[in-house]
């Protein structure tokens, strides 16, 4: 289980390096066009850093499409969730069961994106060279303060 939290862990991170995809400070990420146009002008930033190939610029410009899409579905399931355990906060009893399933389903929609997450990041490490994956690398150290 850790080795899967940690590969998950690695996978996002190596995401977030190379799109940029984080939250605070940035465009409404709700809107989906603001989003993809955001995540998509720092992945091309990120691939112009790293001198990428046309080849590897189209591998992982699909790769952030389906990402994205992933996201965008979890998105929009969203607001179902936050009204349906709302409505049960507002009831006068709880159905426990209920929040619980909420949760779960939940849950596992998250999981399945952080599945996705590591697949695009497994799939973006195999499209680059070493001495790109060593520019991703220190790239992501700077962002979270390793050395």
């Amino acid at each position: 289980m850790k080795k899967t939290l940690s590969l998950t862990a690695l996978a996002l991170v190596a995401f977030v390096t190379l799109t940029g995809f984080r939250g605070c400070g940035h465009p409404d990420h709700r809107d989906p066009a603001q989003l993809a146009a955001f995540v998509t002008e720092h992945l091309n930033d990120v691939l112009d850093d790293l001198d990428a190939t046309p080849a590897q610029r189209t591998q992982l410009q699909a790769i952030k499409d389906r990402l994205l899409q992933s996201v965008q579905k979890l998105q929009g399931t969203r607001q179902a969730t936050h009204d349906a355990l709302l409505a049960e906060w507002k009831a006068d009893k709880v159905d426990r069961a209920k929040v619980l399933a909420l949760i779960d389903q939940r849950a596992d929609e998250l999981k399945a994106l952080a599945h996705d997450a590591a697949d695009a990041a497994i799939e973006a490490h195999d499209a680059l060279t070493p001495e790109q994956r060593a520019k991703v690398a220190k790239k992501a150290e700077r962002m979270h303060g390793h050395h």
